[in-house]
């Protein structure tokens, strides 16, 4: 069972960036599939974005579409996602999610505090 790990979280602006990264350990990184998603408080967990096994195909909600990036690095088995242009409505503890193309397996990482100020 493979393990992730996010980090990258802070208290920024409105307006202001950061980036996420989710270090994950234990699986073979090249072979999965990546998805980040979030969770407000007092809200469900909602999908963010997500990166296919080959980095080819990327996908995104259409809340931050155009103001945030997904990339991955194999060499590093590291995802991350580039947050730009942030609003306080992206305020929310962020996970990061591996899949295993057509299989029953996927991992969670613990999440990461996500904070933006007005």
């Amino acid at each position: 069972q493979g393990q992730l790990v996010e980090s990258g979280g802070q208290l920024v602006q409105a307006g202001g960036s950061l980036r996420l990264s989710c270090a994950a350990s234990g699986l073979t990184f090249s072979l999965y599939d990546l998805a980040w998603f979030r969770q407000a408080p007092g809200k469900e967990r909602e999908f963010v974005a997500t990166i296919n096994w080959s980095g080819v195909r990327t996908n995104y909600a259409d809340s931050v579409k155009g103001r945030f990036t997904i990339t991955r690095d194999d060499a590093k088995n590291t995802a991350y996602l580039q947050m730009t242009s942030q609003r306080p409505e992206d305020t929310a503890i962020y996970y990061c999610k591996a899949t295993l193309p057509a299989a029953d397996r996927s991992c969670w990482g613990q999440g990461n505090q996500v904070a933006v100020s007005s």
